[in-house]
Protein backbone atom coordinates (compact mmCIF):
# COMPACT_ATOMS: atom_id res chain seq x y z
CA UNK A 1 0.00 0.00 0.00
CA UNK A 2 1.27 3.47 -0.86
CA UNK A 3 2.42 5.67 2.01
CA UNK A 4 0.04 8.31 0.65
CA UNK A 5 -2.98 5.99 0.93
CA UNK A 6 -5.44 6.54 3.74
CA UNK A 7 -7.70 4.03 5.40
CA UNK A 8 -11.22 4.78 6.59
CA UNK A 9 -12.01 2.81 9.72
CA UNK A 10 -15.28 0.99 10.24
CA UNK A 11 -17.84 -0.23 7.75
CA UNK A 12 -18.83 1.71 4.66
CA UNK A 13 -22.54 2.47 4.48
CA UNK A 14 -23.51 1.40 0.97
CA UNK A 15 -27.03 2.87 0.84
CA UNK A 16 -27.48 3.06 -2.90
CA UNK A 17 -30.42 1.06 -4.27
CA UNK A 18 -28.11 -1.64 -5.60
CA UNK A 19 -25.68 -3.19 -5.81
CA UNK A 20 -26.29 -3.91 -2.13
CA UNK A 21 -23.80 -5.16 0.48
CA UNK A 22 -23.04 -8.87 0.10
CA UNK A 23 -23.40 -10.84 3.36
CA UNK A 24 -20.37 -12.77 4.62
CA UNK A 25 -22.30 -16.00 4.31
CA UNK A 26 -22.72 -15.46 0.57
CA UNK A 27 -19.10 -14.40 0.15
CA UNK A 28 -18.07 -17.66 1.83
CA UNK A 29 -20.39 -19.63 -0.48
CA UNK A 30 -18.62 -18.10 -3.48
CA UNK A 31 -15.23 -19.05 -2.08
CA UNK A 32 -15.24 -22.51 -3.63
CA UNK A 33 -12.91 -24.23 -6.08
CA UNK A 34 -14.10 -23.97 -9.67
CA UNK A 35 -15.59 -27.30 -10.74
CA UNK A 36 -16.19 -29.02 -14.07
CA UNK A 37 -19.31 -27.37 -15.46
CA UNK A 38 -20.04 -30.54 -17.43
CA UNK A 39 -19.60 -32.90 -14.48
CA UNK A 40 -22.16 -34.50 -12.13
CA UNK A 41 -21.36 -32.21 -9.18
CA UNK A 42 -22.25 -29.18 -11.27
CA UNK A 43 -25.47 -30.83 -12.45
CA UNK A 44 -26.61 -31.04 -8.82
CA UNK A 45 -25.75 -27.37 -8.24
CA UNK A 46 -27.57 -26.37 -11.42
CA UNK A 47 -30.75 -28.20 -10.48
CA UNK A 48 -30.60 -26.76 -6.96
CA UNK A 49 -30.56 -23.16 -8.13
CA UNK A 50 -32.84 -23.60 -11.16
CA UNK A 51 -35.51 -25.13 -8.93
CA UNK A 52 -34.86 -22.80 -6.02
CA UNK A 53 -35.11 -19.54 -7.94
CA UNK A 54 -38.67 -20.45 -8.98
CA UNK A 55 -39.71 -20.12 -5.36
CA UNK A 56 -38.48 -16.52 -5.30
CA UNK A 57 -40.32 -15.54 -8.49
CA UNK A 58 -43.29 -17.65 -7.30
CA UNK A 59 -43.59 -19.42 -10.61
CA UNK A 60 -43.98 -23.00 -11.81
CA UNK A 61 -42.44 -22.48 -15.25
CA UNK A 62 -38.77 -22.25 -16.16
CA UNK A 63 -36.46 -19.48 -15.00
CA UNK A 64 -33.52 -18.80 -17.30
CA UNK A 65 -30.30 -17.75 -15.52
CA UNK A 66 -27.87 -15.66 -17.58
CA UNK A 67 -24.30 -14.68 -16.70
CA UNK A 68 -25.17 -11.04 -17.38
CA UNK A 69 -26.45 -7.83 -15.84
CA UNK A 70 -30.15 -7.02 -15.79
CA UNK A 71 -29.71 -5.24 -19.10
CA UNK A 72 -29.01 -8.60 -20.70
CA UNK A 73 -32.23 -10.03 -19.28
CA UNK A 74 -34.15 -7.06 -20.73
CA UNK A 75 -32.80 -7.91 -24.16
CA UNK A 76 -33.49 -11.61 -23.74
CA UNK A 77 -37.12 -10.93 -22.82
CA UNK A 78 -37.66 -8.95 -26.02
CA UNK A 79 -35.45 -10.95 -28.37
CA UNK A 80 -37.13 -14.26 -27.57
CA UNK A 81 -40.72 -13.03 -28.01
CA UNK A 82 -40.68 -10.32 -30.67
CA UNK A 83 -40.18 -10.08 -34.42
CA UNK A 84 -38.70 -7.09 -36.29
CA UNK A 85 -41.06 -4.12 -36.28
CA UNK A 86 -43.37 -5.47 -33.57
CA UNK A 87 -45.06 -2.83 -31.45
CA UNK A 88 -44.80 -2.91 -27.65
CA UNK A 89 -46.49 -0.64 -25.13
CA UNK A 90 -44.17 0.71 -22.43
CA UNK A 91 -44.73 3.13 -19.55
CA UNK A 92 -42.33 5.95 -18.70
CA UNK A 93 -42.06 5.46 -14.96
CA UNK A 94 -38.46 6.67 -14.85
CA UNK A 95 -34.90 6.32 -16.07
CA UNK A 96 -34.82 2.53 -16.29
CA UNK A 97 -38.13 2.27 -18.11
CA UNK A 98 -36.65 4.78 -20.56
CA UNK A 99 -33.52 2.65 -21.02
CA UNK A 100 -35.62 -0.44 -21.73
CA UNK A 101 -37.52 1.56 -24.33
CA UNK A 102 -34.26 2.73 -25.93
CA UNK A 103 -33.07 -0.87 -26.10
CA UNK A 104 -36.29 -1.89 -27.87
CA UNK A 105 -35.59 0.68 -30.56
CA UNK A 106 -31.99 -0.52 -31.00
CA UNK A 107 -32.97 -4.14 -31.57
CA UNK A 108 -35.66 -3.35 -34.12
CA UNK A 109 -38.87 -3.13 -32.09
CA UNK A 110 -41.37 -0.25 -32.24
CA UNK A 111 -42.06 0.89 -28.65
CA UNK A 112 -44.94 3.21 -27.81
CA UNK A 113 -44.24 5.13 -24.60
CA UNK A 114 -46.95 6.36 -22.23
CA UNK A 115 -45.44 9.51 -20.75
CA UNK A 116 -45.45 10.40 -17.05
CA UNK A 117 -43.84 12.85 -14.62
CA UNK A 118 -41.87 10.05 -12.88
CA UNK A 119 -43.77 10.55 -9.61
CA UNK A 120 -45.93 7.42 -9.60
CA UNK A 121 -46.03 3.89 -10.97
CA UNK A 122 -47.73 2.98 -14.23
CA UNK A 123 -51.44 3.85 -14.44
CA UNK A 124 -53.42 0.70 -15.31
CA UNK A 125 -56.33 2.79 -16.62
CA UNK A 126 -54.11 4.40 -19.26
CA UNK A 127 -52.78 1.01 -20.29
CA UNK A 128 -56.30 -0.39 -20.57
CA UNK A 129 -57.49 2.61 -22.60
CA UNK A 130 -54.64 2.28 -25.08
CA UNK A 131 -55.17 -1.45 -25.46
CA UNK A 132 -58.89 -0.91 -26.12
CA UNK A 133 -57.92 1.46 -28.95
CA UNK A 134 -55.71 -1.23 -30.50
CA UNK A 135 -58.46 -2.89 -32.54
CA UNK A 136 -56.01 -4.57 -34.92
CA UNK A 137 -53.96 -6.03 -32.05
CA UNK A 138 -50.70 -4.49 -33.24
CA UNK A 139 -49.39 -4.26 -29.68
CA UNK A 140 -47.60 -7.51 -28.90
CA UNK A 141 -46.51 -6.82 -25.32
CA UNK A 142 -46.96 -4.48 -22.38
CA UNK A 143 -43.63 -3.81 -20.62
CA UNK A 144 -43.54 -2.21 -17.17
CA UNK A 145 -41.01 -1.77 -14.37
CA UNK A 146 -42.29 -3.14 -11.07
CA UNK A 147 -40.03 -0.98 -8.88
CA UNK A 148 -38.54 2.00 -10.71
CA UNK A 149 -35.09 2.31 -9.16
CA UNK A 150 -34.62 5.91 -10.27
CA UNK A 151 -37.76 7.22 -8.53
CA UNK A 152 -38.82 4.89 -5.73
CA UNK A 153 -42.23 4.27 -7.32
CA UNK A 154 -43.86 0.83 -7.56
CA UNK A 155 -46.30 -0.28 -10.27
CA UNK A 156 -49.10 -2.51 -9.00
CA UNK A 157 -48.68 -5.47 -11.34
CA UNK A 158 -51.89 -7.24 -10.38
CA UNK A 159 -53.82 -4.14 -11.46
CA UNK A 160 -51.94 -3.99 -14.76
CA UNK A 161 -52.85 -7.64 -15.40
CA UNK A 162 -56.52 -6.86 -14.72
CA UNK A 163 -56.35 -3.89 -17.09
CA UNK A 164 -55.00 -6.05 -19.91
CA UNK A 165 -57.71 -8.64 -19.26
CA UNK A 166 -60.44 -5.99 -19.09
CA UNK A 167 -59.37 -4.75 -22.52
CA UNK A 168 -59.57 -8.32 -23.82
CA UNK A 169 -56.13 -7.88 -25.33
CA UNK A 170 -53.74 -10.79 -26.05
CA UNK A 171 -50.52 -8.81 -25.43
CA UNK A 172 -47.82 -10.42 -23.33
CA UNK A 173 -47.12 -8.85 -19.94
CA UNK A 174 -43.40 -8.31 -19.26
CA UNK A 175 -42.20 -6.98 -15.92
CA UNK A 176 -38.80 -5.75 -14.70
CA UNK A 177 -38.22 -6.78 -11.05
CA UNK A 178 -34.52 -5.95 -10.93
CA UNK A 179 -34.81 -3.81 -7.79
CA UNK A 180 -37.85 -5.54 -6.25
CA UNK A 181 -37.19 -9.28 -6.44
CA UNK A 182 -36.47 -10.51 -2.93
CA UNK A 183 -37.45 -7.21 -1.32
CA UNK A 184 -41.04 -6.46 -2.42
CA UNK A 185 -43.80 -9.05 -2.74
CA UNK A 186 -43.93 -10.40 -6.29
CA UNK A 187 -46.06 -13.19 -7.77
CA UNK A 188 -45.23 -14.17 -11.34
CA UNK A 189 -47.89 -16.85 -11.76
CA UNK A 190 -50.66 -15.33 -9.67
CA UNK A 191 -50.39 -12.00 -11.46
CA UNK A 192 -50.35 -13.57 -14.88
CA UNK A 193 -46.93 -12.26 -15.92
CA UNK A 194 -45.45 -13.77 -19.08
CA UNK A 195 -41.81 -12.72 -18.73
CA UNK A 196 -40.28 -11.44 -15.50
CA UNK A 197 -36.82 -9.89 -15.63
CA UNK A 198 -34.59 -10.02 -12.54
CA UNK A 199 -31.03 -9.29 -11.42
CA UNK A 200 -28.70 -10.62 -8.74
CA UNK A 201 -27.26 -7.49 -7.14
CA UNK A 202 -30.17 -6.06 -5.17
CA UNK A 203 -32.71 -7.98 -3.10
CA UNK A 204 -30.94 -11.26 -3.80
CA UNK A 205 -27.88 -9.89 -1.94
CA UNK A 206 -25.38 -11.10 -4.57
CA UNK A 207 -22.68 -9.28 -6.51
CA UNK A 208 -23.67 -8.10 -10.00
CA UNK A 209 -23.35 -10.79 -12.65
CA UNK A 210 -26.52 -12.90 -12.87
CA UNK A 211 -29.86 -12.04 -14.45
CA UNK A 212 -33.08 -13.92 -14.99
CA UNK A 213 -36.10 -14.47 -17.22
CA UNK A 214 -39.04 -16.22 -15.56
CA UNK A 215 -41.39 -17.56 -18.23
CA UNK A 216 -45.04 -18.43 -18.73
CA UNK A 217 -46.36 -21.11 -21.08
CA UNK A 218 -47.74 -18.34 -23.30
CA UNK A 219 -44.32 -16.71 -23.61
CA UNK A 220 -42.74 -20.05 -24.48
CA UNK A 221 -45.38 -20.67 -27.15
CA UNK A 222 -44.95 -17.25 -28.74
CA UNK A 223 -41.15 -17.63 -28.68
CA UNK A 224 -41.45 -20.48 -31.19
CA UNK A 225 -42.44 -18.04 -33.96
CA UNK A 226 -40.50 -14.93 -32.84
CA UNK A 227 -38.06 -13.79 -35.51
CA UNK A 228 -35.67 -11.36 -33.85
CA UNK A 229 -32.13 -12.76 -34.11
CA UNK A 230 -30.69 -14.28 -30.95
CA UNK A 231 -27.99 -16.72 -30.02
CA UNK A 232 -26.53 -16.09 -26.57
CA UNK A 233 -29.97 -15.03 -25.27
CA UNK A 234 -31.95 -17.91 -26.77
CA UNK A 235 -34.33 -19.65 -24.37
CA UNK A 236 -34.58 -22.91 -26.29
CA UNK A 237 -31.00 -24.10 -25.81
CA UNK A 238 -31.02 -22.93 -22.21
CA UNK A 239 -34.16 -24.90 -21.38
CA UNK A 240 -32.88 -28.02 -23.13
CA UNK A 241 -29.63 -27.97 -21.16
CA UNK A 242 -31.23 -26.87 -17.88
CA UNK A 243 -33.30 -30.05 -17.69
CA UNK A 244 -30.25 -31.82 -16.30
CA UNK A 245 -28.84 -28.81 -14.46
CA UNK A 246 -26.44 -27.71 -17.18
CA UNK A 247 -26.00 -24.69 -19.45
CA UNK A 248 -25.26 -24.35 -23.18
CA UNK A 249 -22.18 -22.23 -22.47
CA UNK A 250 -19.85 -21.72 -19.53
CA UNK A 251 -21.92 -20.52 -16.56
CA UNK A 252 -20.85 -18.28 -13.69
CA UNK A 253 -20.20 -21.27 -11.45
CA UNK A 254 -19.24 -19.48 -8.26
CA UNK A 255 -22.10 -17.02 -8.59
CA UNK A 256 -24.43 -20.03 -8.73
CA UNK A 257 -23.03 -21.24 -5.40
CA UNK A 258 -23.83 -17.77 -4.07
CA UNK A 259 -27.33 -17.85 -5.55
CA UNK A 260 -28.07 -21.15 -3.85
CA UNK A 261 -27.01 -19.66 -0.52
CA UNK A 262 -29.10 -16.51 -1.09
CA UNK A 263 -32.21 -18.59 -1.82
CA UNK A 264 -31.63 -20.54 1.40
CA UNK A 265 -31.19 -17.33 3.40
CA UNK A 266 -34.40 -15.79 2.06
CA UNK A 267 -36.40 -18.88 2.96
CA UNK A 268 -34.78 -19.21 6.40
CA UNK A 269 -36.00 -15.70 7.18
CA UNK A 270 -39.29 -16.38 5.38
CA UNK A 271 -40.28 -14.38 2.32
CA UNK A 272 -43.17 -12.69 4.12
CA UNK A 273 -40.77 -11.64 6.88
CA UNK A 274 -38.32 -10.35 4.27
CA UNK A 275 -41.03 -8.20 2.70
CA UNK A 276 -42.22 -6.96 6.09
CA UNK A 277 -38.66 -5.99 7.02
CA UNK A 278 -38.29 -3.97 3.83
CA UNK A 279 -41.68 -2.33 4.43
CA UNK A 280 -40.55 -1.34 7.93
CA UNK A 281 -37.27 0.14 6.77
CA UNK A 282 -39.02 2.09 4.04
CA UNK A 283 -41.57 3.51 6.47
CA UNK A 284 -38.84 4.57 8.90
CA UNK A 285 -37.00 6.33 6.07
CA UNK A 286 -40.12 8.17 4.95
CA UNK A 287 -40.81 9.29 8.53
CA UNK A 288 -37.29 10.63 8.73
CA UNK A 289 -37.75 12.50 5.45
CA UNK A 290 -40.99 14.10 6.62
CA UNK A 291 -39.35 15.14 9.89
CA UNK A 292 -36.53 16.77 7.90
CA UNK A 293 -39.13 18.58 5.77
CA UNK A 294 -37.90 16.98 2.53
CA UNK A 295 -40.35 15.98 -0.18
CA UNK A 296 -40.63 12.34 -1.25
CA UNK A 297 -40.41 12.07 -5.04
CA UNK A 298 -43.12 9.38 -5.20
CA UNK A 299 -46.37 11.30 -4.92
CA UNK A 300 -48.73 8.33 -4.53
CA UNK A 301 -48.51 6.58 -1.13
CA UNK A 302 -49.87 3.32 -2.58
CA UNK A 303 -46.91 3.36 -5.00
CA UNK A 304 -44.23 3.88 -2.34
CA UNK A 305 -41.23 1.60 -2.79
CA UNK A 306 -39.94 -0.62 -0.02
CA UNK A 307 -36.55 -0.92 -1.76
CA UNK A 308 -35.58 2.75 -1.81
CA UNK A 309 -36.79 6.27 -1.12
CA UNK A 310 -35.98 9.15 -3.48
CA UNK A 311 -35.99 12.62 -1.92
CA UNK A 312 -36.20 15.98 -3.65
CA UNK A 313 -33.68 18.65 -2.72
CA UNK A 314 -34.87 22.14 -1.75
CA UNK A 315 -34.72 24.62 -4.63
CA UNK A 316 -31.24 25.98 -5.24
CA UNK A 317 -29.43 23.04 -3.63
CA UNK A 318 -27.56 20.38 -5.57
CA UNK A 319 -28.15 16.75 -4.61
CA UNK A 320 -24.74 15.62 -5.82
CA UNK A 321 -22.92 18.25 -3.76
CA UNK A 322 -24.80 17.01 -0.69
CA UNK A 323 -24.02 13.37 -1.55
CA UNK A 324 -20.33 14.25 -1.84
CA UNK A 325 -20.37 15.86 1.59
CA UNK A 326 -22.10 12.86 3.17
CA UNK A 327 -19.63 10.45 1.58
CA UNK A 328 -16.50 12.40 2.51
CA UNK A 329 -17.49 13.06 6.11
CA UNK A 330 -19.57 10.03 7.09
CA UNK A 331 -18.60 7.30 4.60
CA UNK A 332 -22.17 6.82 3.39
CA UNK A 333 -22.92 6.29 -0.32
CA UNK A 334 -26.33 7.55 -1.46
CA UNK A 335 -27.93 7.07 -4.86
CA UNK A 336 -27.63 9.84 -7.42
CA UNK A 337 -30.45 11.39 -9.41
CA UNK A 338 -30.62 10.03 -12.96
CA UNK A 339 -31.32 11.86 -16.25
CA UNK A 340 -34.47 13.98 -15.72
CA UNK A 341 -33.87 14.31 -11.99
CA UNK A 342 -30.07 14.60 -12.01
CA UNK A 343 -28.93 16.98 -9.29
CA UNK A 344 -32.48 17.30 -7.98
CA UNK A 345 -32.86 13.99 -6.15
CA UNK A 346 -30.88 11.69 -3.92
CA UNK A 347 -31.91 8.13 -3.18
CA UNK A 348 -31.63 6.14 0.03
CA UNK A 349 -31.47 2.41 -0.58
CA UNK A 350 -32.94 0.23 2.16
CA UNK A 351 -32.96 -3.18 0.51
CA UNK A 352 -31.04 -6.40 0.78
CA UNK A 353 -29.33 -7.75 3.88
CA UNK A 354 -29.94 -4.87 6.26
CA UNK A 355 -31.44 -4.25 9.70
CA UNK A 356 -32.93 -1.48 11.82
CA UNK A 357 -29.62 -0.27 13.24
CA UNK A 358 -28.05 -0.08 9.78
CA UNK A 359 -30.92 2.11 8.62
CA UNK A 360 -30.61 4.34 11.69
CA UNK A 361 -26.88 4.74 11.02
CA UNK A 362 -27.49 5.59 7.38
CA UNK A 363 -30.17 8.13 8.27
CA UNK A 364 -27.80 9.70 10.82
CA UNK A 365 -25.25 10.13 8.04
CA UNK A 366 -27.91 11.79 5.89
CA UNK A 367 -29.02 14.15 8.65
CA UNK A 368 -25.48 15.19 9.54
CA UNK A 369 -24.66 15.53 5.83
CA UNK A 370 -27.63 17.84 5.28
CA UNK A 371 -26.37 20.06 8.10
CA UNK A 372 -22.77 20.17 6.85
CA UNK A 373 -23.87 20.83 3.26
CA UNK A 374 -26.08 23.73 4.36
CA UNK A 375 -29.27 22.13 3.05
CA UNK A 376 -32.38 23.62 4.70
CA UNK A 377 -34.04 21.01 6.89
CA UNK A 378 -35.39 20.38 10.36
CA UNK A 379 -33.61 18.20 12.87
CA UNK A 380 -35.23 15.06 14.22
CA UNK A 381 -35.42 12.72 11.24
CA UNK A 382 -33.28 10.07 12.90
CA UNK A 383 -35.32 10.37 16.09
CA UNK A 384 -38.54 9.88 14.11
CA UNK A 385 -37.12 6.69 12.59
CA UNK A 386 -35.93 5.42 15.98
CA UNK A 387 -39.32 6.10 17.55
CA UNK A 388 -40.98 4.14 14.77
CA UNK A 389 -38.58 1.20 15.09
CA UNK A 390 -38.94 1.14 18.88
CA UNK A 391 -42.72 1.17 18.58
CA UNK A 392 -42.71 -1.56 15.97
CA UNK A 393 -40.55 -3.73 18.26
CA UNK A 394 -42.53 -3.16 21.47
CA UNK A 395 -44.21 -6.23 23.04
CA UNK A 396 -47.47 -4.31 23.46
CA UNK A 397 -47.61 -3.46 19.80
CA UNK A 398 -46.69 -6.99 18.75
CA UNK A 399 -49.48 -8.38 20.96
CA UNK A 400 -51.99 -5.93 19.45
CA UNK A 401 -51.05 -7.06 15.96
Amino acid sequence: MSQNSSRTAGRHFLQIPGPTPVPDRILRAMDMPVIDHRGPEFGKLGRRVLDGIKTIFKCAGPVIIYPASGTGAWEAALANTMSPGDKVLMYETGHFASLWKAMAVKIGIDPEFIASDWRAGADPAKIEARLREDKTREIKAVCVVHNETSTGCVTLIGEVRRAIDAAGHPALLMVDTISSLGSIDYRHDEWGVDVTVGGSQKGLMLPPGLSFNALSDKALSIAKSAKLPKSYWGWDEMIANNKNGFFPYTPATNMLYALGEAIDMLHEEGLENVFARHDRHAEATRRAARAWGLEILCREPRHYSSSLTALLMPAGHDADAFRKTALEHFDVSLGTGLSKVAGKVFRIGHLGDTNDLTIVGALAGVEMGLALAGVPHRKGGVQAAMDYFAGAASPARAAAE
